[in-house]
């Protein structure tokens, strides 16, 4: 949790010491990041050397926590006010005369809504990236208004966000919070967030935890109750804001910023599938959602390469800046997944045997919204070239968080017109290839310990018997099956695994599809006979896509796409005797 090749100092303001540490080059743009309760500056050290190869950053210990001293007497030494001035003292120190970009994380974010929205810090800060952490003057706003005006959706709003702050009226009580904190509390919170948050071992304890957080229950009994009762109507943020919403936040929700816009118009809104201390549990998509809106706001003035453009689509809130890895992405559903996730913002690896098609789907990402997109070269069916593709995704781009196994062949044939080389051949892609990109990719996010996704995608196929389609539809059910027991098994590292099942989708597979057991004119014939069909019915891969990214959003397990996908695993499901049939009665091949 240290700061590496931090550069300290001692920043006196108000009766107290504050301890500010500073990482990166001071001539870049100043990132200032603010932790909550009952962490320390330490809370953002994986954040932070992330972003010090961009910017100049800045962390300091709140006072009263970490390295920095507290207020004496402890009642009143608190105040948003007091707060207030620490933050001016300490940009002051490291950023005279220049704006800074603030960041704030559960009360870092609280007193950074102050901030941001007092007349005394105008023209300081150049933007606000919000965590975990409403104003309280918003929240305040926010009750009143649900109290003059209640409905039965509203009331169970205050009484879903009241259960969850059942520790704020503790937090109150006289004497027994500091005595909790400074005996077993103190000495078990390490293990609770390890077994609750799910936050790395070893993250805490910092040495001073239990006087941190005896310390900061006084941020609770300073501004709570008074600004609850008396908000303030002006509470306007003078900045940019994005705001940072983690879906699985035990103390807050996500209902409480629903009149953000109110506040603070224009602002960026993102969610995030993760729970509170996001600080530790997802730093590489903090800092790239930090690095993005910091670059947007900061121009080509200050040396930071400015961005393309905006991400778009209507999972931008959930996508952007995250890293998406598709194989099979040089055509049809593999490329129209792509631009759906660069829409969104994502960063694309688009991955495809063929060399010039993943360029053009890269740099087509790079103008329709994504912030960087590369093409890579692999066949899939190669594991010595998976290993060294998995190898150079992590070293150059970092560990995928959501990875489309698309790559895939088709085969059609009697089962005795099928040769041991056509069903090796078919496996080799269908089957092999998502085991290789399950193993190399999903081992490397279920390291860093931060969830992810993968995405396989097999076909109505894989439960609708086909005797024209032996080889293709057994590919596809073991990677239904297989993307089953993947998903049992990577639930508790948070990491979801959908196996997407389209039907008769409009895509080259049909011309490029072989058939087992007839010369190359008749597979010609039959190829150019598919392809019309396909065309016919002309259900485009843009429709897949979409179900792609839902299903992520969503985590969805097994997702039948186009109607006669649906409909099939509806019989599959409740008449199995029935799909049986039609196989039968399918005309001869």
């Amino acid at each position: 949790m240290s700061l590496v090749g931090a550069r300290e100092r001692r920043v006196r303001t108000g009766g107290v010491e504050l301890c500010v540490a500073e990482l990166g080059d001071a001539s870049r743009p100043t990132v200032v990041l603010v932790h909550g309760y009952p962490d320390s500056k330490e809370v953002w050290s994986e954040v932070a050397a992330r972003l010090a190869d961009r910017f100049h950053v800045v962390l300091y210990d709140v006072r009263g926590h970490g390295r920095s001293t507290a207020p004496l007497p402890l009642r009143g030494g608190f105040t948003l006010e007091k707060l207030t001035d620490d933050f001016l003292a300490v940009i002051d120190a490291v950023s005279p005369g220049e704006p800074v970009h603030l960041v704030g994380h559960d009360w870092g974010s609280v007193q950074s809504w102050e901030f941001v929205t007092v007349a005394c810090t105008e023209g300081r800060i150049a933007s606000f990236t919000s965590m975990s952490g409403p104003s309280l003057d918003h929240f305040g706003h926010w009750i009143k208004r649900r109290m003059r005006r209640p409905t039965p959706r509203r009331i169970g709003q205050l009484l879903g966000q009241g259960a969850k702050s059942w520790y704020v009226y503790m937090l109150h009580t006289p004497v027994l919070p500091e005595l909790a904190w400074r005996g077993p509390l103190g000495r078990r919170w390490p293990k609770i967030l390890q077994r609750i948050e799910k936050v790395p071992a070893g993250d805490y304890p910092t040495p001073s935890l239990p006087s941190d957080a005896a310390h900061g229950a006084w941020l609770y009994r300073d501004n709570v109750r008074s600004r609850l009762g008396r908000p303030r109507d002006d509470a306007y943020a003078h900045t940019p804001v994005q705001l940072i919403t983690p879906l699985g936040d035990a103390f807050l929700s996500e209902r409480l910023y629903d009149e953000l816009e109110r506040w603070a118009p224009g602002s960026v809104r993102r969610t995030l599938p993760a729970k509170h201390w996001i600080p530790r549990t997802r730093p590489d998509q903090l800092a790239s959602w930090i690095s993005e809106f910091v670059t947007v706001h900061e121009g080509r003035a200050s040396g930071v390469p400015a961005p393309g453009p905006a991400a778009s689509g209507k999972y931008a809130d959930r996508f952007g800046g995250q890293l998406v890895l598709v194989t099979g992405a040089g055509s049809g559903i593999g490329r129209a997944t792509a631009f759906a996730f660069a829409e969104a913002g994502a960063r694309v690896v688009a991955v495809d045997r063929d060399a010039e098609a993943a360029a053009r789907t890269a740099e087509m990402s790079r103008l329709i919204g994504s912030p960087a997109a590369w093409a890579e070269t692999a066949d899939v069916s190669d594991e010595q070239a998976m290993e060294k593709l998995a190898d150079k995704v992590a070293a150059e781009y970092g560990v995928v968080d959501v990875l489309v196994n698309n790559a895939g062949i088709g085969l059609s044939g009697s089962f005795f017109d099928t040769t041991a080389e056509d069903w090796k051949k078919v496996l080799d892609v269908n089957l092999w290839g998502v085991i290789h990109g399950c193993r190399l990719f999903g081992s490397q996010m279920a390291e860093r310990g931060q969830g992810g996704h993968i995405v396989n995608i097999a076909s109505a196929a894989a439960y609708q018997p086909s005797k024209a389609l032996p080889a293709y539809s057994t590919s596809k059910a073991a990677v239904l099956m297989l993307s089953e027991c993947l998903r049992a098994e990577l639930a508790g590292k948070d990491i979801g695994v959908s196996a997407v099942c389209p039907g008769f989708v409009n895509t080259n597979i049909t011309a490029t599809a072989r058939f087992a057991g007839v010369d190359a004119a008749e597979e010609k014939r039959r190829q150019k006979k598919s392809a019309r069909l396909y065309g016919l019915r002309n259900y485009p891969p843009e429709k897949v896509a979409d179900a792609i990214l839902r299903a992520v959003v969503r985590d969805e397990a097994v997702v039948p796409v186009t109607p006669e996908a649906r409909g099939a695993h509806f019989l599959h499901r409740f008449a199995p005797r029935t799909l049986r049939a039609i196989a039968r009665m399918e005309p001869p091949l």
